[in-house]
């Protein structure tokens, strides 16, 4: 098969397009042949090195296409059914194996490039919204980098539930497919909190969802009302600095969350219940997604570049 390695940590120049043995399934596992993978930062954090990782490494935690071959004890699953995944290794190839209670089976409206698309930051803005901070409807949330895949995601959902939304953007483009999305306010990431407060009344608000870490993270705790709560949900843009918990007393009982979607998805009930609604909702066209750019695979590398320069809007995927 060919496949995306990376034999040691760097830039995009690292990810290397090569010959690679196919893989066969074990006991448990199925083999498939990869349609299309979703493109995530926590796939730049790996190749780069900021988060560690075990090389040579075929990049990708996020993919849909068919099974190819089942291993011994699989059941519910045969060739030619078509599955996504997330949260494993190995996306970015012609075939992969993957565990097949973490194999998510997609319904006929579906293709497998949408459920690249959707899969991970799908799951991701459900239980942010869910789970991590239920929106309830009415209230006014910030999220931070509205234009991104996720952003995206986390506008339109957030709206499904009846809450409003500010969203903060870096250019006049993005603003644009911010209030496509759905947001109801867009705004600069210049001093944050002064402009939310406008918006809301001298208030704040209810929640933050925050996935760029460092860079936000003053302007999204000042952004808050008293007992609201920060999601950090990523650190795209960089670590964030130690906090002195007074600080959530001073400024009226606050909350800050660090969650990740593993631990939202622990078990295969749980994993297909949430993709299930999910996929259902982009199925009947509740929820609509924003893909920015399709590469092949071979074009790994100006994939990873496009999302490292913040130029890109929605979610990049690549094809085989």
């Amino acid at each position: 098969m060919r496949a995306i390695v990376v034999t040691e940590p760097g830039g995009p120049e690292v990810l290397r397009y090569v010959t690679a043995a196919d893989p066969r399934p074990g006991p448990g596992e199925v083999l498939v042949a990869v349609e299309a993978a979703g493109v995530n930062f926590i796939d730049v954090q790996l190749r780069s090195g900021r988060y560690p990782a075990r090389y040579p490494l075929i990049p990708g935690q996020e993919a849909a296409g068919r099974v190819v071959e089942t291993g011994p004890g699989v059941d519910g699953l045969r060739p030619g059914d078509r599955v996504g995944w997330v949260n494993l290794p190995g996306a970015y190839a012609e075939l992969a194996v993957i565990p097949a209670d973490r194999a998510v089976p997609l319904p006929d409206e579906v293709d497998a490039a949408t459920a690249a698309t959707v899969l991970l930051q799908g799951m991701t803005a459900h239980y942010l919204v869910h789970d991590s901070h239920n929106v309830r409807p009415g209230e006014t949330v910030l999220v931070q980098a509205a234009a991104g895949g996720l952003g995206q995601l986390l506008v339109r959902w957030v709206k499904l539930l009846g809450g409003r939304v500010i969203g903060t953007v870096s250019s006049a483009e993005k603003a644009e497919a911010a209030r496509h999305a759905g947001a109801d306010e867009v705004i600069g990431y210049e001093d944050v909190p002064a402009q939310v407060r406008r918006l809301t009344g001298g208030e704040g608000v209810a929640a933050v969802y925050d996935g760029v870490g460092g860079p936000t993270f003053e302007g999204s705790l000042g952004a808050l009302r008293p007992r609201g709560t920060l999601v950090m949900h990523g650190r795209a843009g960089g670590a964030v600095p130690p906090l002195d918990l007074e600080r959530l007393n001073a400024g009226g009982s606050l909350s800050v969350t660090r969650p990740n979607l593993d631990h939202f998805i622990a078990g295969p009930a749980e994993l297909r219940t949430r993709a299930a609604e999910v996929l259902d909702r982009v199925a009947t066209g509740e929820l609509s997604v924003s893909c920015g750019a399709v590469h092949p695979l071979e074009r790994a590398a100006d994939a990873h570049a496009r999302l490292e320069s913040r130029h890109s809007t929605g979610k990049l995927l690549l094809t085989t």
